[in-house]
C-alpha cells in the first residue's frame, strides 16, 4: 500500500485515542509513515502514554495551546493529524497548509449537536438517535466535510457516560472503515448542509442551566439527571434545586419500582410515566 503522508499524529485523550492509536500503530508496517501522539489535556493515569511506551511512539505533553501551534505549524512534511477526543482548536494558518491534512472525531451526527458535550445535549434534548462523525477540519468549528457517520439509538434510562463509552466504540469503528481512503487521498466527503438555525454548544454551558425544576416535568427532570452524569468524572457541578424554598443539590438519583418507594430524610419520589418513580437525594445548601 501506498501514501504520501510522512507522518500520522494523534491528538487527544481517553479510549478513543487509546485505540485510534493503537490501530496506527498497527497499520505503520502497510504504509511506513512515522506515527507520534500530543496529549494536550493533561491527564494524570494517562492510557495513552503507556501504548505508547509498549509500542514504541513518540510521546509529548504540550498543554500550553501557543506552544502547540507552533509545533504543529513547524511542521514540514505532509502529516495526517487525527483530532480523537481533543479540545484544541485549530489555527486557520494551519488548516490551509498545504502539507497538513486534519481529521476530527465528533460525538454526534454532524451538522447537528456542534461544540462541546454532545452526548448530554442529545439525552437532555430527547432525542431517539445520535452517532458519531468524522470530517476534515476547518477553520469553523465543526464545519468540515464529513468523511463517515455511525449512528445508535438512544436508550430510555441512558446516562451520559454510558452513551459517550458506546460513541467512543463506534468512533473507532468508523475510523478503520475510512483510514485507507483518506491516506490515500480519495475519501468521497460530503459537504455539512447548515441551517440559520445551527447552534454551537459551548463547554461552559449546562443542560437545563444546571437547574432541576422537580415540580415539572418528571420526564424532562429525568433526562436532565441522565444528561449530565458522567459517573465519576466531573464534566459538570451537581445540579442545584428548590425544595420548600430552600436550594439544595443533587447528591444522586436512580428509578425505582413503587415497591422501592421509602420514607427518608432529604428524599424525593417522582412518579414516572411508566409506573416507576424517580427517587432523588439532595443535600441542603
Amino acid at each position: 500500500m501506498d501514501t504520501n503522508f510522512r507522518r500520522v499524529i494523534v491528538i487527544g485523550y481517553g479510549k478513543a485515542a487509546g485505540d485510534i492509536l493503537k490501530y496506527i500503530a498497527d497499520r505503520r508496517a502497510d504504509y511506513a509513515y512515522q506515527s507520534a501522539f500530543i496529549e494536550h489535556e493533561i491527564h494524570a493515569l494517562s492510557v495513552t502514554e503507556n501504548i505508547c511506551t509498549e509500542r514504541g511512539i513518540p510521546f509529548q505533553r504540550i498543554p500550553e495551546k501557543a506552544v502547540l501551534a507552533r509545533y504543529l505549524e513547524e511542521i514540514a512534511e505532509k502529516t495526517l493529524i487525527v483530532s480523537a477526543s481533543n479540545n484544541f482548536l485549530f489555527s486557520k494558518t494551519l488548516v490551509e497548509k498545504e502539507n497538513i491534512t486534519i481529521m476530527n472525531f465528533h460525538n454526534a451526527l454532524l451538522p447537528n449537536y456542534p461544540g462541546r458535550n454532545a452526548p448530554s445535549w442529545v439525552i437532555y434534548k430527547g432525542e431517539r438517535e445520535t452517532g458519531i462523525t468524522w470530517h476534515y477540519v476547518t477553520a469553523g468549528v465543526d464545519e468540515g466535510n464529513i468523511i463517515v457517520q455511525k449512528r445508535c439509538e438512544i436508550g430510555p434510562d441512558e446516562k451520559a457516560y454510558e452513551l459517550t463509552e458506546r460513541l467512543m466504540n463506534l468512533a473507532c469503528e468508523g475510523f478503520a472503515e475510512c483510514f485507507d481512503k483518506v491516506l490515500a487521498e480519495c475519501a468521497q466527503a460530503v459537504p455539512q448542509e447548515f441551517s440559520g438555525e445551527r447552534r454551537l454548544y459551548r463547554s461552559k454551558e449546562i443542560p437545563g442551566d444546571g437547574f432541576l425544576d422537580v415540580a415539572g416535568d418528571t420526564e424532562a427532570a429525568y433526562r436532565l439527571l441522565r444528561s449530565v452524569d458522567y459517573g465519576k468524572s466531573e464534566i459538570f457541578p451537581p445540579l442545584r434545586l428548590r425544595i420548600e424554598g430552600h436550594e439544595a443539590v443533587v447528591v444522586r438519583y436512580r428509578k425505582v419500582a413503587p415497591k422501592k418507594r421509602e420514607e427518608g430524610e432529604n428524599l424525593l419520589f417522582l412518579p414516572l410515566r411508566d409506573g416507576d418513580y424517580l427517587k432523588i437525594k439532595y443535600r441542603a445548601l
